[in-house]
């Protein structure tokens, strides 16, 4: 029972914590962790039971699917270099750099076991980010980088972290192999994120519920990232692969189940991160308080690590802004500006805990796993330090560096979608037989609110006529037409979406207006 208890107080704290968030200008995640941490040290506060072998299985899924989900396939064949730098080339570095210091720093540490402490450290966390980033009006282009960034990381982290693991605890090396089990666990997830997304989509056309179509989208990360493991391919490229499917085949007649998933999954998004970064806050409490004193005698090696971190990233980030001023590639930091913000906002997360607390106890033989103890304090200090700092500063470093965007980016693209939707409902007008036999006037009542319809997209409402003058000027036909001038401009913002050029968050924020219109329309 105080297990239940504990879950349920850590969500409505959550709540608590968003409204917080928003009065203080701060992330509700940060919020969270420093809460949960802070009320560990009341007496007699429970602790929280959990498996360590459950936190990835439990938490990643749901958070990797919706923050996939706004993303497309497009922006990935757009952006592969720079995913492959940061997602995989930059983890590999991290690993390196930590490991290093580690095993020069840690007595009796070895490499295998220096090489799972820098894989447990390496990589960002995409739901961190994206919560964090968001609210200090960072640019468009830099929350894709690092949501494309954090969506594959943990893909990396997670093969090197279990080579190196299992090499330690049987006294063998690290070899080539990793790379070929990293490359074959990706492709056989790629293929079965495809299949997953396939069956989602065959499963939701059978089922005549809207509420029940929303709920298989719950189950299908869970399913694609236990199957993916089972078949020891990655669980996390199952689970992206699979939103970005199920994404790519979204059909433009479906309205009301967007709009209803939307806001279904807006919820769970943020009962989840919330309920995750109060657990996080619940272990590193825990891990502190089992050291005891013993911790202050690591701090000394955390912060070298945790230095590295910063260190390892900017430098990292540097090399890629020069290689993107000599090949004019937008897609990278273009600036010392842009390298000092996405440096900043390399906030490790639910990975790094789960890594550290997946830790064997012993080796093979019975012995003691080599300095776990100190692996734990360095990825919770790891953890603490590229988190909560950043959390708590990033708005006043975007503030002084004067990097935060207007808006302008996504206000354009928006009026580009918006004048593309307008112009494909008014040529549907004219292609479509059924409205060849409609009276002159009433096609002129329709085209006239089309031609309106690019203001309503972008919020400029303009009055709307009155229920006698649509009664008068054939209301019944009126709607008829609307809906397939509606339906043509769905279809251009669904296929828009698709486009490598297209910001897929703005292609949504579109496609939501045109879904809410369609629904309020009078049946």
């Amino acid at each position: 029972m105080d297990q239940l208890a504990l879950i349920v107080g850590l969500l409505l704290a959550t709540v608590v914590a968003v409204g917080l968030g928003d009065r203080l200008r701060l992330p509700y995640p940060v919020l969270m962790l420093i809460l949960a941490a802070s009320l560990t040290f009341i007496p007699g506060f429970p602790e929280m039971d959990i498996s360590p072998e459950l936190i990835l299985p439990i938490f990643l899924p749901p958070l990797l699917f919706a923050t996939a989900q706004r993303s497309s396939w497009a922006v990935f064949r757009v952006r592969w270099r720079t995913l492959l730098m940061l997602a995989v080339a930059l983890v590999v570095a991290s690993t390196a750099v930590v490991a290093g210091a580690a095993w020069l720093m840690i007595p009796g540490i070895g490499i295998p076991a220096a090489i799972a402490l820098g894989a447990m450290v390496a990589p960002p966390d995409p739901v961190a980010v994206d919560s964090i980033a968001g609210r200090v009006h960072m640019p468009r282009r830099l929350i894709t980088v690092l949501q494309s960034e954090g969506l594959f990381n943990d893909a990396a982290a997670i093969v090197i972290f279990q080579a190196a693991v299992a090499a330690s605890t049987s006294g063998t090396r690290i070899g080539p192999e990793v790379v070929i089990q990293f490359v074959v666990g990706a492709a056989v997830a790629v293929g079965l994120g495809i299949v997953m997304g396939w069956l989602t989509g065959l499963i939701t056309r059978l089922v005549q519920s809207m509420v029940a179509r929303s709920a298989v989208t719950l189950v299908v990360p869970f399913a694609a990232y236990i199957l993916a493991e089972e078949l020891h391919a990655s669980g996390v490229i199952a689970v992206v692969v699979t939103a970005l499917e199920m994404k790519r085949h979204s059909r433009p007649q479906d309205a009301a189940e967007r709009v209803t998933r939307t806001a279904f999954w807006d919820v769970v998004e943020l009962l989840v991160t919330g309920l995750a970064f109060g657990l996080v806050g619940l272990e590193i409490r825990q891990v502190i308080r089992d050291e005891g004193a013993a911790v202050l005698g690591m701090a000394g090696t955390a912060g070298v690590v945790c230095l590295l971190v910063f260190v390892v990233r900017f430098g990292w980030l540097a090399m890629m802004s020069g290689m993107a001023r000599s090949q004019k590639n937008t897609l990278r930091p273009t600036s010392t500006k842009e390298v000092l913000v996405l440096t900043w906002c390399g906030m490790r997360g639910l990975a790094t805990l789960a890594l550290a607390l997946a830790l064997p106890v012993t080796l093979a033989d019975g012995a003691p796993f080599p300095a776990r103890s100190e692996m734990l304090v360095i990825a919770c200090a790891g953890l603490l330090t590229t988190l909560v700092l950043p959390g708590l500063t990033l708005p006043w470093l975007m503030r002084v560096l004067h990097a935060s965007g207007d808006g302008s980016e996504e206000r354009d693209a928006a009026r580009i979608l918006a004048s593309r939707a307008q112009e494909a409902a008014i040529a549907a007008l004219k292609d479509t037989e059924f409205i060849k036999a409609l009276p002159p006037e009433k096609v002129a009542l329709v085209k006239e609110k089309m031609t309106r319809l690019r203001s309503d997209l972008l919020g400029r409402n303009l009055p709307d006529e009155s229920v006698d003058e649509k009664r008068k000027r054939g209301r019944e036909l009126a709607i008829a037409v609307q809906t397939i001038a509606l339906d043509a401009a769905r279809q251009e913002i669904v296929d828009a979406r698709n486009e490598p050029d297209t910001d897929p968050e703005v292609a949504d924020r579109v496609l939501r207006q045109l879904d809410l219109r369609t629904m309020i329309m009078p049946e």
